[in-house]
């Protein structure tokens, strides 16, 4: 008992030395034991909007092909072919010599032009000589005839020497059209001659196949031996300037975007390098089975690709800067595109936004948006309009 009292005693001193009833300590001490403790915020990973670089692009693939084949034909036929002095694979220049015809019956038609030729203008000249010497007929007949109408007017001949005269003349003059029209034959004939021996002299310096275009030989279907014709096959195919290009598949909303001159890059299976292109041309038709049309890419260099290989393209549609966030930030709900914005105070709210460009796991924000602000990172997590959080800046790349 002594124990307790000192006890109480001693408490009594110490709350009178802090200045404190009884009443008044019991009544602190409550009210420590009731105070709510503050709330804990969910740490929540937020992204700024920042300005970047962002390029717009469409990725297709498709078969390389040649820019331009052209093939070669014999450009006379019925000759046989005596030698072939190229290779499927080589590169040839314009006007070289591809192939050899035999000569042997154009020269033995040749020889005898040659004197066909001759005999010809030997006619002519004789007809030019049969055309003089009627003309001077024709011409001695109409004095005859004159002088024979002159002395019938002065009562010395008779009407009958006179009508005898005058039919000569007539004759002589007849004589001069026949042998006019026999020299333009003899003329005719020579140059009908003449032209069959440009013909086969033609014909001689076509009995060498000759390459229409520099290019690369890519099928070569004739023998030696063989009768050249140019029905069936042609005897070379080549690769214009050796230029290829990339015949891409793509879809209508793709299709719309791509126009010519638009740079592109191609690669293919197997190679660690990117071979530059340009869109030449964008076909203006869609297949109405697939819903696929096709745009084509010039190789700027061809470098390891070869015509029938399958490569991919990624074509550069646009590039431009402007806000962007993270792709994961952004969630598409009944009231359009949208992201949730958190102020300085971790306030959450979201915010409808118009997108643009996306490239590289970020989207560009073209309204809604300005730079500084932040969006939650991660649109899918458990954050509503109007929450509060503690906002935890994102790591930067």
């Amino acid at each position: 008992m002594m124990t307790r009292s000192v006890s109480r005693i001693a408490l009594v001193l110490a709350m009178a030395a802090a200045g404190l009833t009884p009443l008044a300590a019991f009544a602190e001490t409550a009210s420590a034991a009731t105070e709510t403790p503050a709330p804990v915020l969910p740490a929540i990973t937020v992204s700024p909007v920042k300005v970047a670089a962002l390029s717009d692009r469409i990725f297709a693939g498709g078969l390389v092909q040649a820019l331009e084949t052209v093939q070669v034909a014999p450009l006379i036929e019925g000759q046989p072919i005596d030698a072939l002095l190229v290779e499927v694979g080589d590169k040839v220049a314009q006007g070289q010599v591809l192939a050899r015809l035999s000569k042997t019956t154009l020269e033995l038609s040749r020889s005898q032009l040659v004197a066909s030729v001759a005999a010809a203008r030997a006619t002519v000249a004789q007809a030019e000589a049969q055309v003089l010497e009627a003309e001077a007929s024709a011409a001695e007949a109409q004095r005859v005839a004159d002088r024979a109408r002159a002395l019938r007017d002065g009562g010395n001949a008779s009407q009958a020497a006179l009508d005898q005269a005058q039919t000569s003349a007539m004759a002589a003059t007849a004589r001069v059209t026949v042998a006019r029209q026999s020299l333009e034959a003899a003329r005719a004939q020579a140059t009908s001659v003449d032209a069959q021996l440009a013909n086969v002299e033609l014909n001689l310096t076509r009995t060498e196949v000759t390459a229409p275009v520099a290019g690369e030989i890519v099928a070569r279907n004739a023998q030696v031996g063989a009768i050249a014709s140019a029905a069936g096959q042609p005897m070379f195919t080549l690769v214009r300037d050796g230029a290829l290009e990339l015949r891409v598949e793509l879809a209508e909303r793709d299709l719309i975007r791509i126009a010519t001159g638009q740079a592109a890059q191609l690669r293919v299976a197997g190679s660690p390098r990117s071979i530059p292109g340009t869109v030449r041309l964008v076909e203006p038709t869609v297949d109405q089975s697939t819903r696929l049309g096709h745009a084509r890419i010039r190789l700027d260099e061809p470098g390891i690709l070869i015509a029938g290989m399958f490569a991919d393209a990624e074509i550069l549609v646009t590039r431009r800067s402007g806000l962007s966030v993270p792709v994961t930030a952004v969630s598409t709900g009944a009231d359009g595109t949208a992201v949730m914005r958190v102020d300085a105070q971790g306030n959450v709210a979201r915010v409808v936004v118009e997108t643009g460009i996306r490239d590289a796991g970020m989207v560009e924000i073209t309204s809604g948006l300005t730079g500084g602000d932040r969006v939650v990172t991660k649109a899918g997590a458990f954050v509503r309009d109007g929450d509060r959080v503690n906002p935890v800046l994102a790591a930067s790349n």
